[in-house]
């Protein structure tokens, strides 16, 4: 059986093989997995970064990975509005709107 392709192969494949490599083995390979902090509040971190730098792609993996490792919608919510007063409101609004359509759209299937 075929081993299943991770996101930044679906994504990249060929085009950029050493990034996939780096992304896949080290980011996701060996940062995450270590012990230093819960893959709960690396999600947290991780999301109110990506608000706050207004990276709106990366969100769209992100949010529902957070959800996916224990961080709440109540929790990310209340974590986007705290960040508009920081990373300013156009960010929050975009990443509340993104969650917003995840939530619902996990609610319809």
């Amino acid at each position: 059986m075929a081993e299943e392709q991770t996101a930044a192969q679906k994504l990249l494949g060929d085009f950029a093989p050493e990034l996939v490599r780096l992304t896949d083995d080290v980011l996701f390979g060996e940062v995450w997995p270590n012990e230093g902090l819960s893959q709960r509040d690396r999600s947290l971190i991780t999301v109110a970064t990506l608000v706050a730098l207004y990276r709106a792609d990366q969100l769209a993996f992100h949010l529902p990975k957070a959800l996916e490792n224990g961080v709440t919608k109540d929790e990310l919510v209340e974590a986007i509005t705290h960040i508009a007063f920081y990373a300013g409101w156009p960010n929050a609004m975009s990443a509340i709107t993104q969650l917003k359509n995840i939530v619902e759209g996990a609610d319809a299937s």
